[in-house]
């Protein structure tokens, strides 16, 4: 899995345990997602239109710092499918594990358009 993005974990991000809220997580790994979709499918038209279940498996508190890791499952005929991790660099713990989430590529009409896209392309090779 290639992480892509660290977020550190500030007052505003907790809930009123003191920890980490799964909302604001999941914000965080919905836009990462999306932005890795967008990179991925050259269209900044894409919508998250599955999120297979969601298992918190620990927590952060503030100071933390979180890693998100996103690996392709599989690539449609208009969409991405991704799994996704969260993890804690501070304890080294994973907080959370996404199997699936399937992103659709858009036109601009709102309606899912092919990719043809079969395979991940790393920025630096398309230059």
């Amino acid at each position: 899995m290639r992480f892509h993005t660290r977020k550190w974990v500030k007052p505003e991000d907790l809930n009123p345990n003191g920890t980490l809220f799964g909302g604001q997580l999941l914000a965080w790994i919905d836009e990462e997602l999306a932005l890795y979709t967008i990179i991925q499918l050259e269209n900044s038209r894409v919508v998250t239109k599955h999120m297979s279940e969601i298992n918190f498996r620990s927590s952060a508190k503030q100071g933390d710092i979180i890693e998100i890791g996103i690996d392709v499952v599989k690539f449609g005929k208009s969409s991405l499918t991704l799994k996704c991790e969260a993890r804690n660099m501070m304890t080294r713990e994973t907080i959370i594990s996404i199997d699936t989430t399937t992103m659709v590529n858009l036109d601009a009409d709102g309606k899912p358009k092919p990719h043809g896209k079969t395979e991940i392309e790393f920025v630096k090779n398309r230059v």
